[in-house]
């Protein structure tokens, strides 16, 4: 008797990003690296939508082009993304701005060597003040572009498909009226939708996310609440140890929240 075959589901990306009029903002620059600061609601790269062509690295390479005033910032055509943040997601990227950088620059995410950090602000009150997340995430392929989380393949060869995550966080505060948490997330895995995965699944979800959600989370803010703050990594033509940073002042509409 023949074996059914499993279940196939077509992925249908019908996203379509509203228009950006908010530059990325040049935080440092030298001859190999550049770091800025991506606000929320931009792409880090152009979606296959040809509707999704505005990102992160089309401004760098063909310059910025905001509210129709040209040159807001200059054009890097050389310019690569080592990493990427989610649309929503605000906060420091690091550019290399030559093959050579980018190659190095590639090698160290790769390699886990980067340290990040982030800032969000969750639904609720966690229970502890510290602590680590480590539930491994799959595709959630009947729910494109969700992630789910699962069983760790590496532990369990039988297991469904997860990769080992892990998220180290620190509760900053705890703030009233509604109940929330602003938490410092240190990842040291870089799974797609990690940490706003990882917070739903410990039953507090960041605040404006419309992927993973309660029943009220994505209403308390107009925005996804999640900024990466910090990036340690080595100068890939000095080889020191460097430290890119988006201090709180340049995200004030976090302040609006707390």
């Amino acid at each position: 008797m023949p074996h059914a075959s499993p279940p196939t589901h077509t992925i249908v990306d019908d996203f379509v990003a509203p228009a950006c009029n908010e530059p990325f903002v040049i935080l440092y620059q030298d001859d190999d690296i550049l770091l800025i600061n991506k606000p929320s609601g931009l792409l880090s790269l152009s979606g296959k939508n040809p509707l999704n062509w505005d990102s992160v690295h089309y401004r760098l390479v063909h310059g910025q082009l905001v509210n129709g005033q040209e040159g807001a910032t200059p054009a890097f055509p050389e310019a690569k993304l080592p990493h990427r943040l989610d649309f929503g997601t605000s906060g420091v990227m690091v550019v290399g701005l030559n093959a050579e950088s980018s190659k190095h620059l590639n090698k160290q995410f790769q390699g886990r060597t980067v340290q990040k950090r982030y800032v969000a602000t969750l639904d609720g009150w966690l229970a502890n003040d510290e602590g680590q997340i480590t539930g491994a995430i799959a595709k959630d392929k009947a729910n494109f572009p969700k992630v789910k989380i699962c069983e760790d393949s590496t532990s369990d060869p039988t297991s469904s498909t997860g990769k080992a995550a892990i998220s180290d966080y620190v509760v900053l505060q705890r703030l009233e009226n509604p109940r929330r948490s602003l938490v410092q997330f240190s990842p040291i895995t870089g799974r797609t939708h990690q940490l706003r995965i990882h917070s739903m699944s410990i039953g507090h979800p960041i605040l404006g996310c419309d992927l993973y959600k309660n029943d009220r989370s994505e209403q308390m803010a107009d925005r996804l609440m999640l900024h990466a703050s910090d990036l340690f990594f080595v100068h890939p033509k000095s080889g020191e140890p460097f430290h890119g940073q988006a201090v709180a002042a340049q995200w004030t509409d976090f302040s609006a929240f707390i």
